[in-house]
């Protein structure tokens, strides 16, 4: 565990008023999420440009672009209004890396169910959350939960709205606990396929499986937080419970300039390590340097080389 370190707390406060300002998201799929006025659109862009959130930053905002575009102006009401085979037709010419239209199409499936059975993602997230210091239970439930609903056939049928498909017992669609071991927490959600040809696991990672799932806790951050760069919206969530989203550049600069991590590995452990740390220079946000930390290394300024962040 780190100790608190005056010099850190001036470079991180130094860095933040320098790169974390709004035209620095030129290029970050945040851009694109932020040029939707209302909730319901931002938060449904947020699920799909943070899902494609992986390879060059350039090609990450063309796929965010090509997979919003059926959606129009108001993606939420666009979405709404499809059916089933409607999804399809929309992202059947969809490929970018190794998401597919099927991959795509199963994701957008899971939003249309979330909204039609609690009326938002935020609502579906909330209903799964245990609460606790961290925000990573609230995650894996999300995801599953997303999985579920993501699933072609009959075996996930539309809800209506405000029931959000979910018992007491937080189960969803008459399966396992959202949290345990069964069909949700279990076996069928293993490797990189998909489940019964919904949303693969390289796509939306589950926490609870130890993985870093940088590209889910980057969602959450552009939604809970608010300020000059994240959007917020998700109000409720108390902003303290975020974790750092640990990309390669995050790694880099945790584990070589900061010594927050014990090794260079992007996994749930180190993502922790991190948190736990910055929490010593921002208890109540501790993920606030995350969007200028990474400034330097994937959208380099003149001057930015002072920070060490490259």
């Amino acid at each position: 565990m780190t100790s608190y370190d005056p010099r850190i707390a001036a470079f991180l406060e130094e860095i933040f008023a320098s790169c974390n300002r709004e035209p620095r998201l030129r290029r970050d799929p945040l851009a694109v999420v932020k040029r939707y006025p209302e909730k319901a659109d931002r938060e449904l862009a947020a699920l799909v440009c943070s899902t494609l959130a992986f390879g060059g930053v350039d090609l990450i905002m063309r796929a965010c672009e090509r997979a919003l575009a059926p959606l129009g102006a108001s993606p939420a009401k666009a979405l709404d209004r499809m059916a089933e085979s409607d999804l399809a037709e929309a992202w059947s010419g969809f490929q970018y890396r190794y998401c597919f239209p099927k991959d795509m199409t199963a994701l957008m499936r899971a939003a249309k169910r979330a909204r039609e059975g609690c009326g938002s993602l935020r609502a579906l997230f909330e209903r799964g959350d245990p609460g606790g210091p961290d925000i990573v239970a609230g995650a894996a439930a999300f995801v599953r939960a997303l999985k579920e609903l993501g699933r072609p056939g009959s075996g996930a049928p539309g809800y209506p709205r405000g029931s959000c498909a979910l018992g007491d017992g937080g189960e969803l669609c008459g399966s396992g606990p959202l949290g345990g071991g069964g069909p949700l927490g279990g076996g069928p959600l293993g490797g990189g396929g998909p489940l019964g040809g919904g949303i693969r696991e390289n796509l939306l990672p589950d926490p609870g499986r130890g993985s870093a799932c940088k590209r889910l806790f980057l969602f959450l951050r552009w939604l809970v937080r608010r300020d000059d760069v994240d959007p917020g919206g998700w109000d409720s969530i108390d902003r303290s419970r975020l974790v750092v989203p640990l990309d390669l550049h995050m790694v880099r600069v945790c584990h070589g300039r900061l010594g927050f991590i014990p090794s260079a590995a992007a996994n749930l452990k180190n993502a922790l390590a991190a948190t736990a740390a910055f929490r010593l220079y921002a208890p109540d946000d501790p993920v606030k340097y995350d969007f200028a930390l990474t400034r330097p290394g994937i959208d380099p300024e003149p001057g930015d080389e002072r920070f060490g962040c490259a």
